[in-house]
């Protein structure tokens, strides 16, 4: 079909006054759900064909003003519908009233040819607005200290890491601050999403999302809480096996982002290993599933904020002296040193000499096979390690219980590096 006629009649802007009503309309659908909102689906999709004009008008004539005037008189407008209602208020309307002006903002957003970021920022506007009260029971259960974690993260990844210089420092060129600290907001980041999803779900969750969530924070930690539980409980014994065996399982997973985001031309020699030690691991924790109760009551892991300036200093630390140790030892003596730094640091912290391996790959330093046997190494100490907090602190049961799964998991990894892709 021709459609030339209407560019030659100055019809051209259409499709932006017809994106501009679509956002209106959406932004509109939600509100007028709400019988003390005073402004529904009409008045939204003319507020957002408002805002369109208004941006149109003004860049014809040149005058902003236009603009800034249209967004104030719009504003005025749904104030003053709340003034005059004596029964509104109960409801301030702020939350409307804040819509309003994000639809005319999104309207005169479409007009400067940016209709994608527009439509995306409605549905989010949108989901804002739809989902009240399960925000606003979000907040309340979050305590005080998770506030502050929050807080420390933006810290850590908008104030510390923007202004840190993003160069190489001797010795070897390993030293890149910007490069340091972004490993530690990430580290960070991961634990800090899995320890706000441990304190908004843990107390109604059964063993399998205690497991999980509390390999996300901290494998380690939950580990320990979990060995003392079962010497202090034996009915707890086979409960805490599945919690510990899930938490070390995503580890692996853990791993694989870490390397996905860090180092991608790693991942397909280290995807055998993660894959097979998963999958291996996995099998032998389902024969301890059938043996736990799916009650409520499962006790959750008490871990530390994940993003507590001294935790992130100490991380970033030692994430530096295993890198320059690594690069160091690799010079050095080859592969074997840094297989050596890997058995050595993976006993406590997989997570520092995975991203060290990671860094040495992307500087050239080190192979893709070469970074995956560290990272495998790395696992396997980790896990004598765990199997070790398991025997001293939960007694000869519990580590019954979780030694088959974590020699699986062991047996997977190794099994992992004989696969033509881990080796090539």
């Amino acid at each position: 079909m021709d459609l030339s006629f209407l560019v030659d009649e100055g019809l051209e802007q259409l499709p932006a006054f017809a994106t501009s009503l679509a956002i209106g309309l959406l932004i509109g659908l939600e509100r007028e759900r709400r019988p003390e909102a005073k402004a529904g689906l009409r008045t939204f999709a003319l507020v957002s064909l408002f805002g369109t004009l208004s941006a149109m008008l003004s860049e014809k004539t040149g005058s902003p003003w236009i603009l800034a005037v249209a967004l104030l008189a719009t504003g005025l407008m749904i104030i003053a519908a709340y003034f005059q209602d004596d029964a509104a208020q109960a409801d301030p309307g702020t939350t409307t009233v804040a819509a309003v002006l994000v639809a005319f903002c999104l309207g005169a957003v479409v007009w400067f040819g940016h209709a994608k970021l527009a439509l995306m920022l409605a549905i989010v506007s949108t989901i804002l607005l739809y989902f009240k009260t399960e925000l606003k029971g979000l907040t309340e259960r979050l305590t005080r200290t998770d506030l502050v974690s929050i807080l420390q993260f933006a810290v850590l990844s908008l104030v510390v890491l923007p202004i840190l210089p993003d160069r190489g420092y001797p010795p070897f060129d390993a030293l890149n601050p910007h490069q340091v600290w972004l490993m530690v907001v990430l580290i960070a980041g991961v634990s800090l999403a899995g320890y706000i999803a441990l304190r908004l779900f843990g107390p109604r969750a059964g063993a399998p999302l205690l497991g999980v969530l509390g390999g996300l924070v901290s494998s380690t930690a939950t580990t320990t809480v979990y060995a003392r539980h079962a010497r202090n409980q034996e009915d707890m014994t086979a409960l805490s096996a599945v919690v510990i065996l899930l938490a070390n399982l995503v580890v692996l997973v853990r791993i694989g982002v870490l390397i996905a985001f860090a180092a991608p031309g790693v991942l397909p020699a280290l995807a055998p290993v993660l894959g097979t030690a998963l999958a291996t691991g996995f099998a032998a924790t389902l024969l301890r599933w059938r043996g736990i109760g799916h009650g409520g009551g499962t006790p959750m892991p008490q871990v530390t904020n994940p993003t507590e300036i001294r935790t992130a200093l100490v991380f970033g630390a030692a994430y530096a002296i295993v890198l320059v140790l690594a690069a160091w030892l690799n010079r050095l003596f080859g592969a074997e040193g840094l297989y050596a730094v890997a058995a050595v640091s993976g006993l406590t912290d997989v997570d520092a000499i995975t991203l060290s391996a990671a860094r040495l790959f992307e500087l050239g330093q080190l192979h893709a096979r070469e970074a995956a046997i560290a990272i495998a190494l790395a696992l396997l100490a980790n896990l004598v390690f765990k199997l070790g907090i398991v025997m001293a602190i939960g007694g000869s049961r519990l580590a019954r219980s979780c030694g088959l799964p974590m020699l699986a998991i062991g047996f997977g990894a190794l099994v992992g590096l004989t696969v033509p892709g881990a080796l090539a």
